[in-house]
């Protein structure tokens, strides 16, 4: 029988528990702040409060709530600046840590997995883990390899073990639909997303981040893709089995710390190569790394970008598809009439619903001006006032998204795309992002 910890029993009390009626109060308080509907809603204590409060009960949760969390910290950048503090402090948290799996649980997943002379393949293994992620941790280890050199000691390498917690899939799908009951809230924001076909989705691709077996194949996948690349860097794969993955150790840089510390060069580099990243891998290698936090990135020693998890993929074989790059370009370019037509066809909007073509332009070109110009500095002003933009209800923006879906083939492409630009915002990162999407965005042609 599979074990379940008594942490992830208790996962459903834990969520009911959540102090939803104050915190629903607070966080309604923070929209308004964000908004700039009210001017002294939510006092210093309460934020503070509350954001230890919430994202403590999600760190404690090992599935798709912490994932929740996760997914939330590349946006504490959208906050105001006098409350996003106490937030980035909770929220960062998440990002690489969660309480750990006992180290006699380690044992067992291992031996289950590996066989029960696991401790053969390592000449050493550190039973404190490196970090925690939503359904698994990660410690670090020297593997024996076949051979031995010359003074007949064996030949090793560093690696990271990845062991997926007992009972994680049973608590994944209980936490999804927990989640799930979220759907009324968004359909009362806004009406026109059709939320039951994007839970689907969600299900299906979340679902599949608990088969290693099938993670270490996309890893092996971006490997080969970029094999030798002088930017970036993707750790070989060297065992893998459905709950125990182990790869190449990465050692740099994580980019939490050079958003919190790192020069301003550092911090443009490390925004260009993750741009680089995310937009070159669908052509490059039929898939698109959906997990864009900065827990999954370092900056190497030799400048190039390591990228660790890739248990979240969006499989693209045919690469990005061509219409977000020509719709884009037809944005910039003030073509109302071909943008209209383009997302109708992608069924963004319905053929039912009548847009005004030029106040679709006013939508969505402040969204493309990090590609208007050659450069463009990502800067947490800037995605607050964009954030303001699309929230407040008195705002044109917000009445006209209300208008608009989320096709589920698309899904993990605008997660990945809202995720990344909330890294870079917290980078504060300036880059040539224009002749990023020019080289590797299919149809982007933002000149005439």
């Amino acid at each position: 029988m599979t074990e379940i910890p008594r942490r992830a029993v208790s996962r459903t009390a834990k969520l009911a528990a959540l102090p939803l009626g104050f915190a629903g109060r607070t966080v309604l308080g923070v929209g308004k702040r964000v908004t700039g509907l009210a001017s002294d809603v939510v006092s210093a204590e309460i934020q503070q409060r509350t954001a230890e409060q919430l994202f403590s009960v999600l760190g404690q949760l090992k599935g798709g709530a912490m994932k929740f969390g996760q997914a939330l910290s590349v946006f504490e950048a959208a906050l105001p600046e006098e409350m996003a503090a106490p937030y980035r402090q909770a929220l960062t948290k998440l990002q690489e840590a969660a309480p750990p799996l006992p180290a006699a649980s380690v044992h067992r997943v291992l031996a289950e997995q590996l066989g029960p002379d696991w401790r053969d393949r390592f000449v050493e293994f550190d039973d404190t883990p490196v970090a925690a992620a939503s359904i698994g941790q990660v410690h670090r280890a020297r593997w024996r390899e076949p051979g031995y050199d010359a003074t007949g000691a064996p030949h090793t390498r560093d690696v990271a073990i990845k062991i997926q917690y007992p009972g994680a899939g049973e608590a994944l799908l209980t936490d999804l639909k927990q989640l799930s009951r979220l759907g009324g809230m968004f359909r009362a924001i806004q009406p026109g997303l059709d939320i039951k076909p994007l839970l689907t989705e969600l299900r299906e691709r979340i679902t599949e981040e608990l088969d290693y077996e099938l993670e270490a194949e996309s890893q092996r996948a971006f490997a080969t893709a970029y094999a030798d690349d002088p930017e970036i860097y993707i750790p070989t794969v060297v065992a893998a089995s459905p709950r125990v993955l182990v790869t190449d150790w990465v050692e740099g840089t994580p980019l939490s710390q050079i958003i919190r510390e790192g020069s301003e060069q550092e911090r443009n580099e490390a925004g260009r190569l993750m741009a680089t990243l995310h937009l070159s891998a669908p052509m490059r290698a039929g898939l698109l790394h959906a997990d864009p936090h900065p827990g999954n990135f370092r900056l190497l020693p030799d400048g190039r970008l390591g990228v660790v998890d890739f248990g979240a993929v969006a499989r693209l074989p045919e690469g990005t598809p061509e219409p977000i790059g020509r719709i884009a370009g037809l944005a910039l370019r003030g073509d109302a009439d071909e943008v209209m037509t383009g997302l109708r066809d992608e069924g963004f909007v319905s053929n039912s619903e009548a847009i005004d073509g030029p106040a679709l332009l006013d939508f969505l070109q402040p969204m493309l001006e990090p590609v208007a110009a050659e450069e463009f500095r990502f800067t947490r002003a800037w995605l607050r006032a964009e954030a303001t933009r699309l929230a407040s209800p008195r705002s044109p923006a917000y009445q006209l998204s209300r208008h608009l879906n989320l096709p589920p083939s698309y899904l993990l492409i605008h997660r990945v795309t809202l995720g990344s630009i909330g890294v870079l915002c917290q980078l504060e990162a300036k880059a040539p992002y224009r002749g990023i999407l020019e080289r590797w965005l299919p149809g982007f042609a933002p000149a005439a």
